[in-house]
């Protein structure tokens, strides 16, 4: 069943195989698995959720340990997929997220994992996490300084989330990626000291553009902070070069960065521009929420439900090929990138009633 605000239809057939991988109309493949683990988190970032929480997903709906193992497994021996990404909500609220990383690494020994994270609580987990199976973390970091972190996140926790990622890095949890998100008028005057923090310490910073993707809808085009506003801020006190590797389809176009006032300062970082220099003709990503919805783009409007198949009577194969029909109606764009000036209304692009945290990031 595929859904678009509520109302179900038949997902066409035409042109989808009954074997092979994610491909869409548009010749992408999908290998990489974003799958979200929860709906709720412990923050309350300003770009993310309102300060009072949402309507969160009951626990019946959603994936189990077990179902998330069997849904690994079947992207991975049926459908191609090579790289998995845990996501929330927040992950570490699930008590149980040692047995899922643990249950998928016993099926795929070879298969890298990671785990997008505030970090709220990995002072505890990441060793526990490490022998599970977890390959890597991304940290989420938008500042350094205690008072900005509590207006962004509307919690006192940047010790705890400091704390978390000293804990990954005593893991082995390496290499360690840091995400930041930049506010006008906010954190936007510390990027580099940030940068110079993550340089310092080898982890790879990535800035990434406020996407419209808020549950209270106040995300607006003019006043983002864009990517060349972010690489202009920076070039102040770095020199920045395009990375040489191969972008591959990674969402990050990557720089290496060298601080002008101290050269020995060096490293990469990467800028994640989804609203001003999307990167959709080469997305290989395929995203399953916390209730088991097959979303084929991050802004998408439709969802093709899983659960009720992992729920019923459905073998390994039949989820496949609804996971094949679900990505293969992929739109080619999202359309977030037009140079509307307020609001989303002239850019042709409707918010999904989704947020971000009940999409998975």
């Amino acid at each position: 069943m595929a859904v678009s605000l509520g109302i179900p239809r038949v997902l066409p057939t035409a042109g989808v195989t009954d074997h092979g991988g994610l491909a869409d109309r548009y010749g992408r493949v999908a290998t990489d698995l974003r799958l979200s683990l929860t709906d709720k988190c412990n923050l309350r970032c300003t770009y993310c959720m309102p300060a009072a929480g949402m309507d969160w997903l009951p626990a019946r709906q959603l994936l189990t340990a077990a179902e998330i193992t069997r849904l690994v497994g079947i992207a991975v021996d049926r459908l191609g997929v090579v790289e998995l990404r845990l996501t929330g909500g927040e992950p570490l609220i699930r008590p149980d997220l040692e047995d899922i990383i643990g249950g998928v690494r016993g099926r795929h020994p070879d298969l890298p994992i990671s785990v997008t994270t505030n970090g709220v609580g990995l002072d505890r987990r990441a060793r526990t996490l490490r022998e599970a199976g977890l390959t890597r973390i991304n940290i989420s970091l938008d500042t350094l300084c205690p008072e900005t972190f509590a207006a962004l996140s509307r919690r006192n926790l940047l010790e705890r989330t400091l704390a978390g990622i000293a804990a990954a890095e005593a893991a082995g949890l390496a290499p360690i990626k840091i995400n930041a998100v930049l506010m006008r008028g906010v954190n936007e005057g510390q990027a580099s000291e940030l940068t110079a923090w993550c340089l310092a310490r080898g982890y790879e910073l990535r800035f990434i553009e406020q996407m419209p993707l808020d549950a209270d809808h106040g995300w607006r085009r003019d006043t983002m902070i864009t990517a060349a506003q972010i690489r202009e801020r920076l070039e102040g006190d770095f020199d920045l070069t395009p990375h040489p590797a191969e972008r591959d389809g990674a969402p990050a176009e990557r720089y290496r960065a060298v601080s002008r006032s101290d050269p020995s300062l060096r490293g990469t970082l990467g800028i994640i521009a989804s609203v001003t220099e999307p990167f959709c003709a080469d997305c290989k990503r395929t995203r399953l929420t916390a209730d088991g919805k097959v979303r084929s783009c991050l802004f998408s409007h439709e969802e093709v439900d899983l659960l009720h198949l992992l729920r019923g009577e459905a073998d390994d194969e039949a989820i496949a090929q609804r996971w094949r029909q679900a990505m293969w109606v992929k739109p080619l764009a999202h359309g977030t990138d037009s140079p509307a000036t307020e609001g989303l209304a002239a850019t042709g692009y409707v918010q999904p009633d989704r947020s971000m945290s009940a999409i998975g990031g």
